[in-house]
């Protein structure tokens, strides 16, 4: 009955949410409760804390870590793509000629602009 369609999801999802939920409620039940001012300190290499928690961080770094996301991304669609590339044929490589392109209109517009210059 719910070995067909959307059943196996189902049951997927439903025993996901249980391993979740029963992992959070053992470690909450079997976690030690003797708090004490040491257990509550920041960690920081056995080092005692200083200096602000919220300090400003440059806009590069940022632009740096989308940048990677986005040619990671490009790294995860090449690959199934490249497995399947005698069944896909001509549409599939005109079609990759296009999604690489694309992505060497936003390398080129982040070079252009300054974004991988590290300074």
């Amino acid at each position: 009955m719910y070995t067909q369609g959307f059943g196996v999801l189902l049951i997927l999802f439903l025993c996901s949410i249980i391993f979740a939920l029963s992992t959070i409620l053992i470690s909450w039940i079997v976690n030690p409760k003797a708090p004490n001012p040491l257990k509550n300190t920041p960690y920081e290499s056995g080092m005692n804390p200083f200096g602000e928690a919220h300090i400003k961080f440059d806009v590069k770094f940022y632009l740096y870590a989308l940048l990677f996301i986005l040619f990671d991304i490009e790294a995860m669609f090449l690959f199934p793509w490249a497995a399947s590339f005698v069944n896909l044929g001509l549409l599939g490589l005109f079609e990759m000629f296009i999604f690489i392109a694309i992505l060497f209109l936003g390398l080129v517009y982040a070079w252009r602009r300054k974004a991988l210059d590290w300074q």
